[in-house]
Order: C-alpha cells, then structure tokens, then sequence
C-alpha cells in the first residue's frame, strides 16, 4: 500500500500570526506526545499540533490532568518540535503553572518555549485568567486560551464531561480572552448554538471540541481519534480508525510466531 499523501500540503510552515488569521478557515488541530506521531500528523497536513496535557491521562494513565507537572510538558513538546517542520506547534501550561501570579506565569511559559521551540503556550481560562493573558501576550508569548469545560477546573466543575451551558458567562470569558491578546481560544463542551454565537462575535479564532460545527476550527485527542483508547466515547467523539484492535492483533501473531518456531525465519535471518 502506498503512503497516503496530504490533501492540500503548505507551501510554508503555519506560523502564530498565520493561525490568528485563518479565522473561517476551518482549522485542523490534534494532540501529540511524541516523535512518532507528532511526524506523522506533521505530513498529513494538520494545522496545529497541540501538546496536550492529556498526557497525564493517554499516556500516563491517570484520572485527570492535574498530575503533570512543567517539566514533563517541557520534555514532551521538546520531542513533538523535533518531529514537526510544518505545523504550528502549541504546548499546555499544566496546572498550577501559571495560576499563582501573571509573573508565575511569564516565566514557566518564557521557559516552555525557550526549551522546545514551540510556537505558543495554551492556558485554561478566560475572565480570570485576563491579566495572565494579558502579561503573556505583553511578554511576546503567543497564548491561546481555553473556555468551558476547563479539564484542570474538574474538582469545581464537578466532572470531566459536563456540558457547560451558561451563555452569558461563556461569552464574557471567551470576549476577555480576546481583549487581554488570547490569539485564538479553544471551546470545549459547549452546546453548539453558543459556540457558534462566540465564533460570530470573535475576530479570533475559535477551535472547537464537543462544541458543533461552528467553530472555526477543530482539535480532538489523537488517542481517542486513533481508537486506541478504551472505554472513552463521548458524544463529540468520532473514531477514524480502531488501531487498538490492529495493535492487539499484531502482538498476537507476534507472540504465536515465536511460539511455533515461524519467526525468525530464514528470511529474518543472518546467514
């Protein structure tokens, strides 16, 4: 089989400014960890990649994020820049990062981007997360933010998948976000009528997830796209491939080879 190819491939890597301007344009976005994947998504094409401090659940197996800590986004997005020579590389402030103080906040994000190379910081938040935003994008460090459900915010917010339905305050967080230099913001579990009410009355774009088709762009958790993860199906989620079963289904013939001596074989064998 031969490889597949991008669909529309950039004549030139995506860039913050690029990004801030793609409003409408239906962007792409998916999380990486690593080298591996990070590449792969990087030919395909992505807009962004977003090194998600869902780590601490895909790959570290936890029950929410707020385990992990600023050196593991560090080592991780390290990793994803080494891969990406197209996509506009985005990495997450982890909890307790930037919440602290603005000044907290200047130098753990001076520091992300210092040691990886990525392009921008994301951070949770909105109304009160103003002046952070504000002393980031001060700073000349790109800042994304993100409205919603907000995974860090869990233990007040009472649960991972709760569908956040206060217009008037989704709206008030997304329009300071933008005030204080957010370049675009991430809507997360939001009914798709206000998403679509704050993509309208935003010049930033805005990336949705599990927030309808109104959104000026998408991001889904590459695990979760992928099928590797088990037990997880959101509504907003679609699997486009299941390599969960593909991967179980290689291991087996794997261990069934060794076992009834068919590998290695003469073919896999040094004469």
């Amino acid at each position: 089989m031969s490889e597949s190819k991008p669909s529309s491939p950039k004549t030139s890597p995506m860039t913050v400014p690029r990004f801030a301007a793609s409003k409408g344009k239906r962007l792409t976005v998916l999380t990486a960890y690593d080298f591996v994947f990070a590449g792969l998504f990087d030919r395909a094409g992505v807009d962004a990649i977003l090194v998600g401090d869902s780590l601490g659940m895909v790959i570290q197996g936890k029950s929410t994020t707020m385990p992990v800590t600023l050196d593991q986004m560090i080592y991780h997005g390290e990793i994803v820049v080494r891969a990406v020579s197209q996509a506009l590389v985005i990495i997450d402030m982890p909890f307790m990062s930037y919440q602290v103080s603005p000044i907290q906040a200047v130098e753990n994000a001076g520091r992300i981007l210092k040691e990886t190379g990525a392009g921008a910081v994301k951070l949770e938040g909105g109304i009160h997360q103003a002046k952070t935003i504000r002393a980031l994008a001060e700073a000349d460090l790109p800042v994304m933010a993100h409205v919603g459900m907000r995974p860090q915010s869990v233990r007040k917010l009472g649960g991972m998948s709760r569908v956040q339905r206060d217009e008037a305050a989704l709206l008030a967080d997304a329009k300071a976000a933008e005030d204080a230099g957010a370049f675009a913001i991430v809507l997360e579990l939001i009914p798709q009528g206000i998403a679509a009410r704050i993509t309208k009355e935003l010049s930033i774009p805005t990336i949705g997830i599990g927030a309808g088709p109104d959104c000026d762009g998408q991001v889904l958790v590459s695990y979760d796209m992928l099928g590797l993860t088990q037990g997880f199906q959101p509504k907003f989620l679609k699997r486009y491939a299941d390599l969960n079963r593909v991967a179980l289904d290689a291991t087996a013939a794997y261990i069934r080879d060794v076992r009834e001596g068919t590998f290695p074989d003469e073919a896999h064998s040094h004469s």
